[in-house]
């Protein structure tokens, strides 16, 4: 049947250059192998432990900017293919935010949570993160509050937050603390 990949940073976040991270794609796979793209250039092929297959990159530079993609194959044959994930490389110079979660870490589902990233520089507009996914949340760009409604098991995890200036030089913040959200 059809196979979804899915690819993601981790941890999550704008890396500055010489920072590192790890690439991860997963995929409800039997045997086969991963290959990364980036562009259309093909970096890798991934041994697959598990289900999921990493890698890292380490002292990052701008080539290590751009989309990167995850091919899954069988005997040569791709059969799936991931969403593009796009990592960033930038100078990380404002002040690491502060990411707080009310009302705590362990909810009840259908439970209403807020997180509030909170940034010591006036004008930043900040992000949600949540690892394992691809995309980023925007937070409202008021108080930098997020406001999750109606929990469920599948929003557990890791969150952080990161925090730019909207301006043209557009700055980056470092990336927050980590909360994990326990959903009950």
């Amino acid at each position: 049947g059809a196979r979804t990949i899915s690819i993601f940073q981790k941890p999550p976040g704008v890396i500055p250059p010489g920072g590192s991270t790890t690439i991860c794609c997963i995929c409800q796979c039997s045997y086969g192998s991963f290959m990364l793209y980036k562009g259309s250039r093909r970096l890798h092929t991934l041994e697959l432990s598990g289900s999921r297959a990493e890698f890292s990159i380490s002292n990052a530079t701008n080539n290590d900017r751009g989309a990167y993609i995850c091919h899954y194959l069988e005997g040569g044959t791709v059969l799936a293919r991931s969403n593009e994930l796009e990592i960033s490389v930038e100078e990380l110079r404002l002040p690491r935010p502060d990411l707080s979660v009310l009302p705590g870490h362990e909810v009840t589902a259908g439970a209403d949570v807020m997180f509030r990233c909170t940034s010591a520089h006036p004008s930043t507009v900040c992000y949600l993160y949540l690892e394992g996914h691809t995309r980023a949340q925007l937070l409202s760009r008021e108080q930098g509050d997020y406001n999750l409604s109606h929990v469920q098991k599948g929003d557990s995890g890791r969150y952080s937050c990161q925090c730019s200036t909207l301006n043209a030089s557009r700055e980056w913040s470092a990336v927050s603390n980590t909360l994990d959200l326990v959903v009950r």
